[in-house]
This record gives C-alpha cells, sequence and structure tokens, in this order.
C-alpha cells in the first residue's frame, strides 16, 4: 500500500493551550433514506434547521458567526455553506465556503475550522456537512456537438488508476484484507441491534432536530431494522461481483442528511459560558490506492496516532463510517481497534450514508456518547473518527472530551 504524502496530522496542536480547537455543540437532523421523508428538502433546507438550533442551544448572537464552512459531494454548487447560512437567518456580513472532498467532506469541513482557529484570533466557526441525494442535481458532460452525456457519478482519478464504483472497491478491500462474508453479516446484523436499542433507549434524542415533513415531522432516522435475523441477512446475493461477499444487505443505503458544529478556541469558549467540549488533538488525511478506496481512513488514523504517540489501545470511543461492512472491519483492524469496541450505538449499515454529511455526523455522535460516558462515569474519553473517502483517501479526526 502506498501512502500519500504527510499531511498536517498536528494541525491543531498549539503552544497555547487557550487556543486549542474545541467543539462546543453538535446537531443533526434525522437520517433518512433517499427519496423517503426528506426527499422534499434540498439541501440548505436540510442544513439552515441544524444552523439555526446550534445558535439557539449556544445563544449566540448570528452576528459573531465568522465564517460558516459546509461539506458536500453532490450538490449543484453555488457556494451551498453560503445559501444555508442565509437560509438560517445569519446576517448578511456572515461569509460560508463549501468544501468537496466527496465522502470525507463534512469531517474534512471541521477539520479545516479547527486549523483556522489554532492559527489565532479566537474566531467561531459553523462547521459540518450536508447532502440531499434526493435533491441533487443531474450531471453531464458536454459532447463536442453540444448534446448532454448524463453520468450517474464522477470520475475520482485518471482511468488509468483504476476508479472502481464503490462495491467494487469493497470487494477488493474484502479480498486482500480477507474479510469473509460471515464477518461482514455480522458486523452489519450488530450495527442494526445497537442503533434500534440507541433509538429505543432515546440515546439519539438529544442531537436531533427535527425537520418539517410532508406530512408529518420527521423526528427520528428510518434505517435501523429490528427484524434482520442472521438467516435473512445470509439469502442476500452479491451485489456488485458476481460469487463476492458484499451484498445489499452488509453495505450502506444512501441518505439525506446534515450536521454540523460549533467550534471555537477553549479561551472564546469560555467566555461564551460553554460547560464542555471536544477539543481537536489533531487531523489527518492520507491518500491511497484508489483500487483499495475504503482502506484509506486505516492510514489516516494510524498517522494521526502515531503522531501524537498514541496506541488504538488509548481509545475509548471510535466512530468510522460504515459504509461497507467490509472496509470498516479491515480499516478498525488495520489500526488495532476491536471491530466490536467500535460505532457502539450502530453507524451507517443501519442509520445510512448521507455523504458529505456523514463525517459530520461522527463527530456529533461521538460528541453526545462522551457527554453520556463523563455524566455516568466521571470519565473524559479519547475518542477518534474516521472516514474512507473516494478516490483513494481517507480522513481522520482525534478528539477529547473536556469540561470547560
Amino acid at each position: 500500500m502506498t501512502r500519500g504524502p504527510k499531511s498536517l496530522a498536528n494541525a491543531a496542536s498549539v503552544t497555547d493551550p487557550s487556543r486549542r480547537p474545541v467543539i462546543v455543540a453538535a446537531l443533526r437532523t434525522p437520517i433518512c433514506r433517499a427519496n423517503g421523508q426528506l426527499k422534499h428538502l434540498a439541501a440548505p433546507e436540510l442544513l439552515a434547521p441544524v444552523l439555526g438550533a446550534l445558535l439557539e442551544t449556544t445563544g449566540l448572537d448570528p452576528a459573531d458567526i465568522d465564517d460558516v464552512i459546509i461539506g458536500n459531494a453532490v450538490g449543484g454548487g453555488g457556494n451551498l455553506a453560503r445559501y444555508a447560512a442565509l437560509e438560517a437567518g445569519l446576517p448578511v456580513t456572515v461569509p460560508g465556503i463549501s468544501v468537496d472532498r466527496q465522502c470525507g467532506s463534512g469531517l474534512d469541513a471541521i477539520a479545516l475550522a479547527s486549523r483556522l482557529v489554532a492559527a489565532g484570533g479566537d474566531p467561531v466557526f459553523l462547521a459540518g456537512g450536508v447532502e440531499s441525494i434526493s435533491t441533487a442535481p443531474a450531471r453531464a458532460n458536454r459532447n463536442d456537438d453540444g448534446g448532454l452525456d448524463f453520468y450517474s457519478r464522477a470520475t475520482f482519478v485518471p482511468q488509468q488508476f483504476g476508479d472502481p464504483d464503490m462495491g467494487v472497491a469493497a470487494e477488493n478491500v474484502a479480498r486482500t484484507f480477507a474479510v469473509t462474508r460471515e464477518q461482514q453479516d455480522e458486523y452489519a446484523l450488530r450495527s442494526h441491534r445497537r442503533a434500534v436499542q440507541a433509538a429505543e433507549t432515546g440515546k439519539f434524542f438529544g442531537e436531533i432536530v427535527p425537520l418539517a415533513g410532508a406530512r408529518a415531522p420527521v423526528t427520528a432516522d428510518d434505517g435501523p431494522k429490528a427484524t434482520l435475523r442472521p438467516a435473512l441477512m445470509g439469502r442476500f446475493p452479491a451485489a456488485f461481483v458476481p460469487g463476492g461477499t458484499v451484498t445489499a444487505a452488509n453495505s450502506c443505503f444512501d441518505a439525506d442528511a446534515a450536521s454540523a458544529v460549533v467550534i471555537t478556541s477553549l479561551a472564546r469558549a469560555r467566555t461564551l459560558g460553554a460547560v464542555d467540549g471536544l477539543e481537536v488533538l489533531g487531523n489527518d488525511t492520507a491518500g491511497v490506492d484508489p483500487e483499495l478506496l475504503g482502506i484509506g481512513a486505516a492510514y489516516a488514523a494510524e498517522r494521526l496516532l502515531a503522531s501524537h504517540r498514541m496506541s488504538a489501545e488509548a481509545l475509548d470511543l471510535v466512530e468510522f463510517n460504515e459504509a461497507f461492512a467490509s472496509q470498516t472491519i479491515a480499516c478498525l483492524e488495520h489500526v488495532g481497534v476491536d471491530p466490536v469496541k467500535a460505532n457502539l450505538e450502530g453507524g451507517a449499515l443501519a442509520l445510512g450514508h448521507g455523504y458529505g454529511a456523514s463525517g459530520a455526523v461522527l463527530v456529533t455522535r461521538l460528541f453526545a456518547q462522551a457527554r453520556t460516558r463523563y455524566q455516568e462515569t466521571g470519565t473524559a474519553a479519547l475518542a477518534l473518527a474516521m472516514i474512507s473517502i473516494a478516490g483513494g483517501m481517507g480522513t481522520a479526526s482525534l478528539l477529547r472530551y473536556t469540561r470547560l
């Protein structure tokens, strides 16, 4: 496996602790199947309520926001961040910038904001990601004669690098890292069971911003299935490669969602009256062979932990974007994390994958779990967010819960 060039793994590290970036609030929408309950909402309409709820939760004056940094993968351009900020009622004096690193966009938007905070000045950012797959515009290349050649997905790398479809890449990872069908089905079933239990016990309640539905308010995720059983999982055929191990049951589904955070410096957070937060200790993004794109997060996380002289055993909470069970298992095992100890309340296999929103959802989930852990045990969690990215990349963020 060829690694990418050294990236800014320690970009959030600063000499003065008061300048360390800290996330003081994190929220998300319900995560719903594409073309389902949220199909009537365009990306800005998904995101704006989250931005507004973050301002209300923190008591921030909208005029005090320095910038809005939002990740998005399949939107129509036009600087969605700026549009959503104005839709949320922020004044015209607050700018916005949109980030595209495909599935990593939401996590990379938060990483970018953390680096800007570390640079100084005690700014306050709204950062996160959004995806309305239901309303994403049709895309086309223009032919020499002016006609349009529509396509279903973008080209991520030059053809000589392979540029496999996501499911084919997941099969490549399963074969290369010897992840069996049984392991994938077992992991996917556990994700659903954990998400169902978390929903039933109210674990998601405090982090979800309800949205207006076509008939009734949408207040909960619609993906987790309580009826899944091992026998049912085993009946699904290979979905992408004949005779393969990756099926519809051990792969995620496309979803509409938005998630965002408030991030500032420790010093500014204290003046704002925040009581707790997630310190951003560092971020890393790595490049890998595009044929094995699903393993990208493992190399980013491995470098990030090494730069902080930490081992995987030091981690208390890990959230990995479960696009496919095969790559989830391969990445976690490569880093040294027992897959059973990650995504303790389920992940994208059960909740769905909202592309540009998913990385920000990981951070929102970690904040909620770390806060609950502290309330129940009095211990501060060390947490890792990881996501693999189309084109052969991966991003990871190292976070630590702290009382302010």
